[in-house]
């Protein structure tokens, strides 16, 4: 409305329609009369722009009249919905507006509640109704009864003396989505996830700290709860998960870390559990996969994000974090063809890794290959190639496969690459065919700001994690187990 005020007034400033008396006289002849003809016509110009002027006030009147009375209605329609009377004709609400329903009519974009056109945001919040809450209420009462009923001046009597379960946010042990902790690794079998850390950094090869990088992951992931409303998922509801704790690892010795890391990662998967890894520099690569294709006669595909290649044989001697995929794609299971690498390029990119990557004829995808196919089709590439003749797919996630920007925290930076939503949306789609097991790794909490890196490094591990459930794929990767363990 207050456009047309203004309006009016700027028009109420309009040159006067009277002629200027400075018309019948010519400047420096005396004041001698014009000519008639003339005095004429420029009057009628002027009495013309009079009423034009008049005609644009009154437009300007009416036009804001009418926006002043769809306010006014608007005002209406706000108190009217607040005060819950909504669109009910027969409890006064606004439906039973003519004019509002004439504009209403003129609108274009559909009611999102038509199921004719309704929005995925809708769809989400229809389908959350679906989602059952039993555990959770399980989960409350429980609190209760170990934690001690809460001090009777509480007015929510779910809420104990000590703090148990999710809430608050801020409290409670951290382990992985405050998952139970399974002391007992023997039992990890009666979970469908089993979170397992691996706090090692000796194959770094700059910057160090990524053995801090299971506590930062856990740490940050008291934020979240177990729902995501776009995927319609409640972890906590439709599957189950635990929190094994560490591996212990030899910070002086790599070899020897690496069998302990094959032992832990093979007795999870062994045991029909899905292992989730929280790395752990890229080193740890190796022997994550060699513990899952220790337990399966199966093929063993792999998709890697990263933006380096991390497939030279050696590195400053050692099997360090830039090759653990010339040693992984050497076990006889786990065809070199089947290695998926996405995100990779910059100018961290060894040349030797260059030369096996021909050699062994792996297949890689360049950030200008992401922005150029995007990453719907990138995925199906990915998807088709690291499937092909293969069982099961495991999938590597390096965090510095990210924009340097959003994830300080890691040890080799490198700008130009995947931006979080369309990291998201690639973990989605290759999760949705399901996976073997899921590692992320370079989290160093050292080099962090404000707990970011860890924080998108959890959301890749929550986002897996959902849309497998969503899709039907959790547990699907158990048919593939059908060796027994033999502990390196």
């Amino acid at each position: 409305m207050y456009e047309w005020i203004e309006a009016f007034r700027a028009a109420d400033d309009t040159q006067s329609a009277f002629p200027n008396p400075n018309l019948f006289a010519r400047e420096g002849s005396g004041g001698l009369p014009l000519d008639a003809a003339h005095v004429i016509r420029e009057s009628h110009a002027h009495l013309q722009a009079a009423i034009e002027a008049a005609q644009v006030r009154q437009s300007i009147i009416t036009r804001a009249a009418n926006a002043a009375l769809q306010e006014t209605e608007q005002q209406q329609v706000t108190r009217q919905v607040l005060a819950g009377v909504g669109n009910n004709p027969a409890a006064g609400g606004f439906a039973a507006s003519g004019a509002h329903l004439q504009r209403q009519a003129r609108h274009h974009h559909p009611d999102p509640t038509d199921p004719r056109f309704q929005t995925k945001g809708w769809k989400a919040a229809v389908k959350h109704a679906s989602i059952p809450t039993a555990v959770h209420d399980a989960e409350l009462k429980r609190n209760i009864e170990i934690g001690l009923p809460g001090a009777s001046s509480l007015e929510d009597k779910t809420i104990p003396t000590f703090s148990r379960g999710e809430l608050p946010h801020f409290a409670g042990i951290n382990t992985f989505l405050k998952a139970p902790f399974e002391e007992d690794v023997r039992n990890v079998g009666n979970y469908d996830v089993t979170c397992l850390g691996v706090p090692f950094d000796g194959g770094c090869t700059y910057r160090a700290g990524t053995r801090f990088g299971p506590q930062g992951i856990r740490r940050i992931s008291a934020l979240y709860t177990p729902y995501n409303y776009e995927m319609g998922v409640d972890l906590r509801e439709q599957m189950t998960m635990c929190d094994a704790g560490d591996v212990f690892t030899i910070p002086a010795n790599i070899e020897k870390s690496f069998d302990q890391i094959s032992n832990a990662v093979g007795h999870v998967f062994s045991s029909g559990s899905f292992p989730l890894i929280l790395g752990g520099d890229h080193s740890i690569g190796f022997p994550t996969v060699r513990g899952i294709a220790a337990c399966t006669s199966k093929k063993i595909g792999i998709i890697h994000v990263d933006r380096h290649a991390d497939i030279q044989e050696k590195d400053l001697d050692e099997r360090m974090h830039t090759t653990p995929y010339f040693h992984a794609t050497n076990i006889p299971n786990v065809p070199a063809t089947n290695l998926v690498q996405i995100g990779i390029g910059g100018w961290q990119v060894p040349r030797p890794a260059v030369e096996h990557i021909v050699g062994r004829r792996t297949n890689v995808f360049t950030m200008d290959d992401v922005e150029e196919l995007g990453i719907p089709k990138v995925a199906e590439m990915a998807l088709e190639r690291a499937w092909d003749g293969a069982d099961a797919v495991y999938m590597s996630y390096d965090i510095d496969s990210l924009e340097a920007a959003f994830v300080p925290g890691t040890g080799w930076p490198e700008p130009g690459g995947l931006l979080p939503r369309e990291a998201l949306k690639l973990v989605g789609l290759v999760a949705a065919e399901g996976l073997c097991g899921l590692e992320i790794v370079e989290v160093s909490p050292p080099y962090d700001v404000s707990d970011i890196t860890s924080l998108m490094a959890l959301r890749i591990a929550v986002d897996v994690m959902g849309s497998m459930v969503a899709n039907g794929k959790m547990g699907a990767h158990k048919h593939i187990i059908d060796k027994e363990f033999v502990p390196f």
